[in-house]
């Protein structure tokens, strides 16, 4: 791949234009956008959860166009096989010979509507190619496209027919957002835009140059003490007795793995570089708390028996948990120079 490295400042502008192509289509939603453009630039996957009809598939859809890849959508069913998610062999009677025929995850980007309505064996094999970025088929593997991304929706307000998606499945994703219903304003707009002219989306760049823009996402400049930071927002859901949250250690059967570390340290990379930097600020890691944090925390009987939620339970963390002082601007820009 011979695509020129950029400046942190130019790729920000070349992913704010990517967001101004799909806000064009898409109103409102702009945490949910930023999301995604994060897991984009960060090689990570998105579980959004949200009722019917905002937007989630349009997205995805309408973000493919803007960088020309390929998109693909599987409606998950209970009837739903592997084969039907990753491809199989088919026997050619003519020939007698067994040819491949690869199933829709070999795409750009893919959209897994209702995951938790497919059985177990359809989330194991969508957990290789999550993590592996490949399927294996006969014995036989092979490699999805690059950049690929999974995005998968879940439906909270109807639980009959679904599956508890797997913890080590739900652990793959590097974070879950929720959406809500848009404003008034932000509806009537909805409206108008849907009865209107389709908008035509303009390309803004390519499935190589993504790729490139994620190898860059990872020079960006990470200081130690952020690190550790996002290291001890994770220790504290799985000790909280350490870190002065004593009342904590009932709510908590399980806290995030160190998956979520790394999660988190990866996110603000991307968040930073999208904000037109090299190198991470604590408010960058902050942000993408919540997001990264709220699907890996496993709430005991009694939290439920109280109502609780996992956003309140991160907010107690993040507010017993300090972060590092802010660095100077002088001192950042050279230890990301330096790096």
């Amino acid at each position: 791949m011979n695509t020129p490295s950029l400046t942190q400042s130019a790729v920000a502008e070349r992913m704010q234009r990517v967001f101004y192509e799909v806000k064009r289509v898409v109103v409102g939603q702009d945490h949910f956008l930023e999301r995604v453009l994060v897991a984009m630039l960060a090689q990570g996957h998105l579980l959004v959860e949200g009722v019917p009809g905002l937007a989630k598939t349009l997205t995805v859809k309408t973000l493919a166009r803007t960088i020309n890849g390929s998109f693909k959508r599987v409606q998950f069913t209970p009837d739903l096989v592997p084969a039907d998610l990753v491809g199989t062999r088919i026997y050619n009677q003519k020939t007698g010979e067994f040819s491949t025929s690869l199933g829709p995850v070999f795409t750009h980007l893919l959209l897994a509507d209702e995951i938790n309505r497919a059985p177990a064996k359809v989330q194991s094999a969508l957990l290789e190619v999550m993590q592996e970025y490949q399927v294996t088929i006969a014995g036989e593997t092979h490699r999805v496209p690059t950049p690929f991304l999974v995005m998968a929706t879940q439906n909270p307000i109807e639980t009959e027919g679904t599956y508890p998606l797997p913890e080590a499945q739900v652990d793959r994703f590097m974070m879950k957002v929720l959406i809500g219903y848009p404003s008034e304003e932000e509806e009537f707009v909805i409206v108008e835009r849907v009865t209107g002219a389709p908008v035509e989306v303009a390309q803004v760049v390519t499935p190589e140059e993504l790729a490139a823009l994620q190898q860059q996402c990872r020079q960006v400049y990470v200081d130690p003490t952020l690190m550790q930071y996002a290291v001890r927002l994770v220790a504290a859901t799985r000790t909280p007795e350490r870190f002065g949250l004593k009342e904590m250690r009932r709510h908590l059967s399980y806290g995030a793995s160190p998956r979520a570390s790394i999660h988190l340290v990866e996110g603000a990379r991307a968040l930073a570089l999208l904000r037109g930097r090299g190198y991470v600020l604590p408010e960058d890691v902050s942000d993408l708390v919540p997001d990264v944090l709220r699907h890996r925390l496993i709430l005991s009987y009694e939290a439920l028996a109280e109502n609780l939620s996992p956003d309140l339970l991160i907010q107690r963390v993040m507010a017993k948990v300090p972060p590092p002082p802010k660095p100077l601007q002088t001192h950042a820009t050279e230890a990301a120079a330096e790096s």
